[in-house]
């Protein structure tokens, strides 16, 4: 028993014990998870043996998968139950299911967000890092690429106007968590109205920076007018708002 308290401890903590089998080597038998239970003492393994677990039950489930939040968030989420517009439940992230990316970012396509289509590798448009796991200023990236040095100056004005957006929708939740804060104090009256509006304002700067990317690369099409058109009108309410 204490020859199998160690090896299964062992594998536990190195991420190894799913699928793991007997350590004689002609036996290919799989401890179940009852026997480990009753091997292994330590609430902590045991803790790290259940999220292993759940880890792998999820990563094999087609229609599951982990909420995309960059902050960090273990929720789990139901593909076919999310539609554009449906959030995470514990942190409200909305996730794009099609691609890497780590939201949702209509109205850009996947492919505008560059999304490799055949592997499906995500990356960065500016510095064509991986996003994940550790490019998490993935709208304000300071690289340059010299594929788009040819169009300078035209990548760098919707750049910027991506990037501001962005910011603009930063301030939107942060002006959201003070208010939320605020209406907890006694003698405050209902502030709920005040939270909708930066909810209503926090979507809209998404949309716009992500209106950018959309535009910077179908500017030829014949529909660009009218979408430029919408945009600035959207801007100005946003604006105003």
């Amino acid at each position: 028993q204490p020859c199998w308290k160690e090896y299964l401890t062992t594998r536990i903590e190195q991420n190894m014990v799913v699928n793991c089998t007997c350590p004689i080597s002609e036996c290919r038998a799989q401890p179940t998870t009852a026997f480990i239970y009753s091997i292994v003492s330590s609430e902590e393994i045991i803790a790290k043996y259940e999220k292993a677990l759940l880890r792998c039950f999820v990563e094999c489930c087609s229609n599951l998968t982990w909420c995309t939040n960059p902050q960090g968030c273990d929720q789990i989420l139901l593909k076919d139950g999310l539609g554009y517009g449906a959030a995470c439940s514990k942190c409200s992230w909305i996730s794009c299911f099609n691609c890497n990316f780590p939201e949702a970012h209509y109205p850009a396509s996947c492919s505008h967000i560059m999304t490799c289509a055949k592997c499906n590798h995500g990356f960065c448009w500016r510095c064509l890092k991986p996003w994940r796991p550790n490019h998490k200023d993935y709208y304000n990236c300071s690289a340059m690429v010299s594929k788009a040095a040819c169009q300078e100056k035209r990548f760098q004005d919707y750049n910027e106007r991506c990037t501001f957006h962005h910011h603009a929708r930063e301030f939107a939740v942060s002006l959201r968590n003070s208010i939320s804060s605020i209406r907890e104090m006694p003698k405050i009256r209902n502030l709920n109205f005040v939270l909708d509006a930066c909810k209503v304002l926090e979507q809209a700067r998404k949309v716009l920076a992500y209106s950018c990317v959309y535009s910077y690369y179908n500017q030829d099409t014949e529909s660009m007018d009218i979408v430029e058109q919408q945009t600035e009108c959207l801007e100005l309410l946003t604006n105003a708002l």
